[in-house]
């Protein structure tokens, strides 16, 4: 027995001195694949050097270098790093769907929990809310070290969890339980959501932003008891947007910004359809004026920070939401303010509100600086301008009534073609056309007022207004660039279309004046005139276009002639009595032989022409 105990002794110094050596081998070993990945390394930086060096000394380096023998990653590691690089739809779905269902899951699983909890009473009520809150704080901290490690993604993740467990611990105290009152509760959520921004900005995360506005935005759900409170809500949400506007000021988190505008805009509507009486009127305005402010100088902001890091392209959510943001901000602003205005005793403001409108957003065109940030209609002083002109156009028809309406835009349409003239912007030109079209509509839809004395009436007068207008903006047009022949032609073609409505107008009053003469006949009379007008107007077309020189003119004359030939021969024939048809085809035949005659003696060199 003592002979096997000392054959023992005698073997131990060996087995520790053989683990002893097989530890040192393994760190032998891994000191060599160290310093293999530390010369791979520097190979590929080297390899990267001669690549930016000139030409002319690349080949000598190059020999210079000699390769590692012993380790194949410079060749492979590119090939690595690609790999690492792309984002197949394996990896996305992965990565990141997977990991999102999972969220989900388990904070569906966490509430699961809780109210099994509940249900079987297993601990008490503030023991159930101190293990959730010690749980999301831990798994908030646990995500650090995943961040450390490299996985950005996961860790962001992992604090989302943590958050939902703490608002949900949070909502439980209050709204199960009853453990802490309504302001505690608050407190304690915003001081969770004001830690999720604190780490978004230090860490640069803007997904870690969105989780925290998610969180910020679903606090008031949470605290909700079902009663009316106004003040604190807006302004929790006014401090929640103040603070997601100082990150877009520090962080160029467009979407954000865009999450901010909807949660806010959800809030104000569902509160002013449940909520609102006209004892609130203060606080609602005060509260509306407030955001609007807010949401109209953010955008602002998100373009100077990408000035300022002298960005030439702006990426895509940031277009979107330069674009998208000031519309729904102005249009929100518009409806809210008229419904408000739509109480008795204010409605009569509701016709000024879109003029102080127009107002802001010319000032914030002014204010905005003019220089560009890339090509193409997607610049916020184009957006400034766009809305600007929308509120003036559309305090028109709120302030004016009648024929007013279309001499309004008549004038702000000949306005801003001057403008567009002397301010060279593609922008500017589309939104005069836009005006001037629908300057065009109104005139032949409104009604214009008193139809008599003929030609000494109301409506006639605002038909010479629209006339004189398009002619004005074709004289602006023809003597502009070719980027305005469009807008030349298209002002050409009104002037006429107009001269030629209202004069049919005014064939219609007189003879519906004339109550002497019997029905039939007055149809008879009525429908001779147009004819005769319309031949007369084209044959006058066409002396001006032989006179100007000019084939714009002469297609124009050549298109009525044509519509008065089918009438004369469609409607006519069936309609006007015999003296009628005859003066109608004997004066249609005579001009058309005189118009033929004009162009068989070819008096302005048509047949040599290309044109």
């Amino acid at each position: 027995m003592r002979r096997t105990e000392m054959g023992a002794a005698r073997r131990l110094p060996f087995s520790f001195a053989a683990l002893y050596i097989e530890r040192v081998s393994d760190e032998i070993e891994d000191l060599k694949r160290q310093v293999a990945e530390l010369t791979a390394r520097v190979y590929r930086l080297e390899q990267g050097q001669e690549q930016a060096q000139p030409t002319s000394a690349a080949p000598t380096e190059a020999r210079s270098i000699p390769a590692p023998v012993a380790t194949p990653e410079p060749a492979t590691g590119p090939r690595i790093v690609r790999q690492q690089g792309q984002k197949t739809l394996e990896n996305r779905i992965g990565s990141q769907l997977f990991n999102r269902i999972g969220i989900i899951a388990l904070l569906i699983g966490t509430a699961w929990f809780l109210k099994f909890a509940i249900d079987n009473q297993w601990i008490g009520p503030l023991s159930r809310v101190l293990i959730g809150l010690a749980a999301g704080i831990g798994i908030v901290a646990w995500s650090e070290r995943f961040r450390s490690q490299g996985y950005s993604a996961f860790s962001y993740s992992m604090k989302a969890l943590g958050t939902g467990v703490l608002y949900l611990s949070l909502w439980a105290a209050y709204a199960v339980f009853h453990l802490v009152p309504t302001a505690v509760a608050l407190l304690a959520m915003v001081l969770v959501t004001a830690a999720n921004a604190v780490l978004c900005w230090m860490q640069n995360s803007e997904l870690l932003a969105f989780y925290a506005a998610i969180g910020g935005f679903i606090t008031p759900v949470l605290l909700s008891n079902g009663q009316n409170h106004a003040l604190s809500l807006f302004s929790y949400l006014l401090l929640l947007d103040i603070a997601a506007v100082i990150l877009i000021a520090l962080r160029p988190w467009s979407r954000l910004l865009l999450a901010a505008f909807f949660g806010t805009s959800f809030y104000a509507i569902g509160w002013y359809v449940a909520y609102y009486s006209d004892q609130q009127f203060p606080l609602a305005a005060f509260f509306a004026v407030a955001f609007f402010l807010l949401f109209a100088v953010a955008p602002q902001l998100l373009r100077n920070l990408r000035m300022s890091t002298q960005t030439k392209h702006l990426a895509v959510q940031d277009n979107i939401v330069l674009v998208v943001l000031p519309f729904l901000n102005a249009a929100l602003a518009f409806f809210e303010f008229y419904a408000l205005f739509s109480e008795p005793g204010r409605t009569y403001a509701r016709p000024w509100i879109a003029l102080p409108l127009a107002a802001f957003y010319f000032v914030m065109l002014r204010v905005s600086r003019l220089r560009q940030l890339g090509r193409g209609p997607m610049a916020l002083p184009a957006v400034y301008m766009a809305i600007s002109i929308i509120f003036f156009t559309a305090a028109i028809p709120l302030e004016l009534h009648g024929r007013y309406i279309a001499i309004g835009w008549l004038l702000e349409a000949a306005v801003l073609i001057w403008l567009a003239r002397e301010q060279p912007q593609a922008e500017l030109r589309y939104l005069a056309s836009s005006v001037l079209g629908l300057a065009f509509v109104g005139v032949n839809i409104i009604h214009l007022g008193d139809s008599q004395p003929v030609l000494l009436n109301a409506r006639f007068a605002t038909y010479l207004v629209a006339i004189a207008v398009f002619a004005f903006a074709a004289w602006i047009a023809t003597r502009a660039s070719q980027e305005w022949r469009p807008i030349a032609a298209a002002t050409g073609i009104g002037v006429n279309v107009l001269v030629m409505i209202a004069v049919c107008l005014e064939i219609h009053s007189y003879w519906a004046a004339q109550i002497s003469i019997p029905r039939s006949d007055l149809y008879t009379n009525e429908q001779f005139t147009y004819s005769a007008w319309a031949m007369l107007f084209g044959a006058l077309l066409l002396a001006i276009g032989f006179w100007k020189k000019s084939a714009f003119l002469r297609w124009q004359a050549l298109a009525l002639l044509t519509l008065s030939i089918a009438k004369v021969f469609l409607v006519d024939t069936r309609q006007l009595s015999q003296g009628y048809r005859i003066l109608s085809f004997l004066g249609l035949g005579v001009l058309l032989l005189s118009v033929s005659f004009v162009y068989q003696r070819d008096w302005l060199g048509l047949r040599g022409s290309r044109s």
